[in-house]
């Protein structure tokens, strides 16, 4: 557990001491995270990662917003130091978040309401105050990832148009037409079709359809391949940037 004495308001980090919990602690999550830890404190850093790899995470640690800034587009969730030597911390959230929709949680030493409305406002899905216990660190990180990954539909025919989409017996057919279509195009079609006015990031389509191995030509050829099976570009919409969403022919 990170312990240590209280820290005032807008004062730099103390030193924490870390305690590898027990296993019957914490639950180990089923998903391996790639994990960005922002901190300026070096001992912090290192026994903050230690723990998260405990749990089977990967972990890329910096020490500065440039930095933080170059390396978060590789990255699950982000657990931001609001405490930087060269940027505004709340600037740094605010930049990643006008870019990405990564999950980030504020992780610092500045924990008055104020400080707490404008880390939120910022842009962070969180905010955690020093010093804090692993175990709550690791459950808001699960809270924050459970929220960015678009929820499992109950519906089990979707109908769009001349398309329809069958949960149960994994069809697709476009005017009455079957469409052959592969088990993780059929994944990747139905996780969009379930979300119709929502762009889905690259990243959630791999976590969802592929569970969480990055990559990006794997995403961008079985879409190409679903706009061919399915006759058009316009089932499936590029938003630049961003990733997909489901073109409601």
């Amino acid at each position: 557990m990170f312990r240590g004495r209280a820290v005032s308001q807008r004062a730099t980090s103390s030193t924490l001491e870390y305690r590898n919990p027990t296993p019957h602690q914490i639950r180990r999550s089923s998903a391996n995270w790639r994990v960005l830890v922002v901190e300026n404190n070096v001992g912090d850093m290192e026994a903050l990662a230690a723990g998260l790899r405990r749990h089977g995470h990967h972990v890329e640690g910096v020490g500065t917003g440039n930095a933080a800034l170059q390396a978060y587009q590789v990255s699950d969730i982000v657990l931001l130091d609001l405490e930087l030597p060269d940027l505004d911390g709340l600037e740094v959230c605010r930049s990643i978040r006008s870019l990405s929709d990564v999950p980030l949680i504020a992780v610092t030493g500045w924990g008055s309401e104020l400080d707490r409305v404008l880390g939120l406002q910022a842009g962070a899905d969180d905010y955690l105050v020093k010093p804090y216990g692993f175990r709550e660190l690791m459950a808001r990180m699960d809270a924050v990832m459970r929220r960015s990954r678009p929820q499992v539909q109950t519906e089990q025919v979707i109908s769009r148009g001349p398309l329809r989409i069958d949960a149960a017996s994994r069809e697709v057919s476009v005017h009455d037409r079957v469409v052959e279509v592969t088990r993780k195009e059929f994944d990747l079609l139905y996780l969009l079709a379930s979300h119709p006015e929502t762009v889905i990031s690259r990243k959630l389509i791999m976590q969802q359809v592929w569970g969480g191995s990055w990559s990006r030509r794997t995403v961008d050829t079985h879409v190409s391949s679903l706009r061919g099976k399915l006759g058009g570009s316009d089932w499936i919409v590029t938003v630049r940037g961003v990733g997909f969403r489901f073109g409601n022919c």
